[in-house]
């Protein structure tokens, strides 16, 4: 196994990388930076876009472009003049903000909100489901830090963490309809130093997280037992996907310590690969609106 550094853009908060098998290359989000970056590993050139506020993820779309999910809900983001327009927004509290996000396999983009005071989380965020025909319905409620979305290789366990309370929740998926049921806690990090971030699900079925303050990337068994744990070089991860031409290398998001008034250090806010594994990823799939 090898754990190197990729040769892209420096993030203040690294987040939600995707990589999309159309185009082989590397997609992710400056949370605070407020800026979509895509890394292409073929020449090593980075394109960047600006955003008008914070983007806790984006989803590329079928049609071309994306969707960014910005404090007060969905925007479409055109790469080609760089313009964000309103897709779907809420009118609510203005202390909670759309957080992390991804396209399930029926081309929903599900994506959760969050308290946006991390020193005193209250319970009021939700998870969203955005459906092709731009449909919003909220499929669960009552959360702190909405963290981590993805789903089992068989589309049946929807995983999504309240990162507040250390917890990673599964539900029962319908990829029919989107629906969910039968909520049950998967596990709790405190035991392995940190957090429940960015996660994604490999085809064997093992849910990859990022425990941000743990320095580690930790495969979880579908019970919930962990399979392995792999140290960082940097304490705040933030995100994982598989990616590479064969789907088998580890991309990892971080967060730049001096976010936080914390000392900066030499690898915060970069993006990690991880190599050699022995595990392959599934396909991230687009939005089907």
């Amino acid at each position: 196994m090898k754990i190197g550094k990729l040769d892209t853009a420096h993030c203040l908060v690294g987040e939600g990388p995707l990589w999309d098998v159309a185009e082989q290359a590397l997609y992710f989000v400056d949370i605070v930076g407020q800026k979509v970056h895509r890394y292409d590993p073929a020449n090593g050139e980075t394109r960047s876009w600006d955003a008008p506020n914070k983007i806790g993820s984006m989803a590329l779309r079928e049609q071309g472009g994306a969707l960014l999910a910005l404090p007060d809900g969905v925007y479409s983001l055109d790469f080609d003049t760089g313009a964000v327009e309103p897709f779907a927004t809420v009118q609510g509290d203005p202390r909670v903000q759309f957080n992390d996000g991804k396209v399930d396999r029926r081309g929903r983009f599900v994506v959760g909100s969050t308290d946006s005071n991390i020193k005193d989380c209250l319970p009021l965020g939700s998870v969203y489901s955005l459906a092709p025909d731009g449909a919003l319905t909220v499929i669960d409620e009552g959360i702190h830090m909405s963290n981590g979305p993805c789903w089992s290789p068989d589309n049946g366990t929807f995983y999504f963490s309240d990162s507040y309370p250390y917890k990673i929740f599964a539900y029962d998926y319908d990829i029919e309809s989107g629906a969910v049921a039968n909520k049950r806690e998967f596990a709790d990090t405190r035991f392995l130093g940190g957090i429940p971030d960015g996660a994604t699900v490999d085809s064997d079925g093992l849910m990859w997280m990022a425990i941000c303050e743990g320095a580690k990337v930790v495969a979880f068994r579908p019970d919930g037992k962990v399979e392995r744990i792999v140290e960082m070089p940097e304490k705040l991860t933030a995100s994982v996907m598989f990616g590479g031409p064969n789907l088998d290398q580890l991309f990892v998001t971080t967060i730049d310590p001096k976010v936080l008034g914390r000392d900066g250090s030499p690898a915060g806010g970069c993006t990690f690969v991880i190599e050699g594994l022995g595990a392959r990823g599934l396909p991230e799939p687009r939005y089907a609106g």
